[in-house]
């Protein structure tokens, strides 16, 4: 397995994977779309994607997006996507992922690293403790949407 960082080179490999990633998400394919948004991340460094390949074929992606901590005087980050293509699951791939993340955030001096999941995402929760992170007990979020 190998993990790269996103470039204008491998959009359409990340582009694709985010078409499905949505499309797990219950959204309409969209890759015009989907290439279009990661482009526009890219040029404005709004967010950091790594892209995992099993022998040259994209297989997940994880992409990471800026954010801060004022009273650590900080920089954070939200771990915002974490996807592995159906045949590529049980391999490692997210495990890889994440582990990437990691040392990013590590490497950028962040205060920390966060993601929210679903509550019946049990597998992904199964991981994410794996891999040390905790469910937050004493903090509420609160979110509004539009």
């Amino acid at each position: 397995m190998e993990i790269q960082i996103l470039t204008l080179d491998t959009i359409d490999d990340a582009a694709y994977l985010f078409d499905q990633y949505r499309q797990f998400y219950g959204k309409t394919s969209d890759l015009i779309g989907a290439k279009d948004f990661l482009i526009s991340r890219l040029k404005q460094k709004q967010s950091h994607l790594l892209l995992a390949y099993i022998d040259t074929i994209p297989v997940g992606f994880a992409q990471l997006y800026p954010t801060f901590s004022s009273v650590a005087m900080k920089q954070a980050f939200i771990l915002n996507d974490l996807f592995v293509s159906k045949e590529a699951r049980k391999q490692g791939v997210a495990q890889a992922l994440m582990e990437e993340c990691y040392r990013y955030c590590k490497t950028n001096d962040a205060r920390y690293i966060t993601l929210e999941t679903a509550h019946d995402n049990l597998s992904a929760q199964s991981l994410y403790k794996k891999m040390g992170m905790e469910n937050e007990q004493t903090m509420l979020h609160f979110t509004k949407y539009w």
